[in-house]
């Protein structure tokens, strides 16, 4: 009986080359997955940031020019809810006056969800329209 050297198994494998794409796909699909997804959070992250910029715009505008819809701080938030299209709460804005009129405030958590990663980001927004 002929003995088995160890490597002898292993020294036809040396010279193959058939499992190459497979070796060079695994390598590159998590960076890449990465970065698309990356991708996708940073364009989420952005429209809600323009979201709250258009919503804080909107509520300061009504509460300066419409009182009897905005007149009150629960009303002004509703309105401000209702107007960014992204269904945020109404506890989000908040209303004050200010020197310059009627401020609207909003302040939002968001968790950017990233394959083996997890960044939370406070995206917030302000506005101002003089009463």
């Amino acid at each position: 009986m002929d003995k088995i050297k160890p490597f002898a198994a292993s020294r036809g494998l040396i010279g193959n080359r058939r499992g190459n794409a497979a070796v060079e796909f695994a390598l590159t699909i998590t960076p890449l997955c990465l970065f698309v997804f990356g991708i996708i959070a940073t364009g989420q992250a952005m429209w809600l940031q323009n979201a709250l910029d258009v919503s804080v715009a909107e509520a300061a505008r009504c509460a300066s020019v419409n009182p009897t819809r905005c007149g009150t701080q629960d009303q002004v938030q509703i309105y401000a809810a209702s107007q960014s299209g992204a269904g945020f709460e109404a506890a989000v804005f908040s209303l004050s006056t200010a020197t310059c009129g009627n401020r609207v405030s909003a302040s939002y958590p968001m968790t950017m969800i990233i394959p083996f990663m997890s960044l939370s980001v406070n995206l917030s927004a302000q506005a101002c329209y003089p009463t």
